[in-house]
């Protein structure tokens, strides 16, 4: 039997957490292999200027294993004969690269994104009501008014 092999993209156990423990439940019965792959946050222009590789590094190490041990009991099901395999991966290059070596070593997999939606872009202010446009012309009929009432 060839079992199901799911990538998985993580960067929020909360957020991550209900979409793992469905989709272990669904897929329980094929003892599928799970690839958890920890997105960590991009360290600030400001805050790498005064942080080392080493200690950015380290940081990005411990929000892993936080992440995976706060994501470890979802993918365990209650009715399963055997604990869940699950491996457990620290993204430190594009994702992209990264799936192609993880296909090549694993096969056919499944990709699965179940990191949190970034926030969206503010939406568009509405425009004011007197543009420059409007402005140069408001002006210039007030100006013609004054013309006007000079010249009476």
């Amino acid at each position: 039997m060839n079992r199901p092999t799911f990538i998985v993209y993580v960067d929020d156990a909360e957020h991550a957490s209900p979409l793992l423990a469905s989709l272990a439940t669904s897929f329980e019965a094929t003892g599928p292999r799970w690839l958890l792959v920890a997105c960590a946050p991009r360290v600030t222009h400001r805050a790498s200027k005064w942080a080392s590789h080493r200690t950015r590094e380290n940081w990005r190490n411990q929000w892993a294993d936080k992440l995976f041990a706060q994501l470890a009991p979802s993918l365990q099901c209650a009715n399963a004969p055997a604990p869940a395999d699950v491996t457990q991966l620290l993204a430190r290059q594009p994702l992209p690269e990264l799936l192609a070596e993880l296909q090549q070593a694993y096969g056919q997999v499944q990709v699965v994104d179940a990191r949190r939606p970034k926030r969206e872009a503010p939406a568009p202010q509405q425009q004011q009501r007197w543009g420059p446009s409007g402005l140069i012309a408001g002006m210039g009929s007030l100006l013609a008014w004054m013309m006007e009432e000079a010249m009476v």
